[in-house]
């Protein structure tokens, strides 16, 4: 199936994805990577209101490479990053209201468990294609704790029609890498099985 969702996105259009399907973003998503999560992860302790909207938003691991542009930013290219750097503290992003998490190359079972948990999703995004990806970005809107640097700052994007981005985790326990990872876990063990068997064979000789 393919869907074209407007954000913030609501439970129930993230509860209707499964893996598979294909799906285009309108509206503002943000960037957060490994030190914005950190930085996410002690506000949460702390009980401090973050200065962006986490309820029913898009979450995506990547920085865009950005240039100044009319005393704002113009967005170059935006990729996905490697989402499973974000692994231990996902769960806490996804559980104070993120619908939609978008990376590359999965995550793991903890945040698989958060994702049925909140009825929310995770989206992969083909890399090598960043360029591409800006072209679907109107505005930057917003960019906040530009402390931690440019590619660490939490970027928020007015995007239309971004994608295609692929359902790979979905809200209902589906989880694209996690059939990966038990049918490699499968293989390896018959592997080593029949070397085992090669060696009794070859021990009775």
């Amino acid at each position: 199936m393919e869907y074209r969702l407007q954000t913030p996105v609501g439970r129930e259009d993230a509860e209707k994805l499964k893996v598979g399907d294909v799906v285009y973003l309108t509206g503002q998503m943000i960037t957060a990577r490994d030190k914005a999560h950190v930085r996410m992860a002690g506000y949460f302790e702390a009980g401090r209101p973050l200065p962006f909207r986490l309820e029913g938003a898009v979450v995506f691991h990547g920085a865009p490479l950005v240039r100044p542009r009319d005393g704002g930013w113009e967005i170059v290219a935006i990729g996905p990053t490697t989402s499973a750097r974000m692994n231990r503290l996902e769960p806490a992003v996804i559980r104070h209201g993120a619908r939609l998490i978008v990376g590359k190359g999965g995550m793991d079972a903890g945040v698989s468990r958060a994702l049925r948990d909140c009825g929310s999703a995770y989206l992969a995004m083909t890399g090598g294609a960043a360029v591409l990806g800006a072209r679907m970005v109107d505005r930057v809107a917003h960019v906040e704790w530009t402390d931690l640097g440019l590619a660490e700052a939490v970027w928020a994007l007015d995007v239309t029609g971004f994608g295609p981005l692929t359902v790979t985790m979905d809200a209902h326990g589906g989880d694209r890498y996690g059939e990966v990872r038990e049918r490699v876990a499968e293989n390896v063990k018959a592997t080593r099985g029949n070397k085992k068997d090669q060696k009794d064979v070859i021990g009775d000789v």
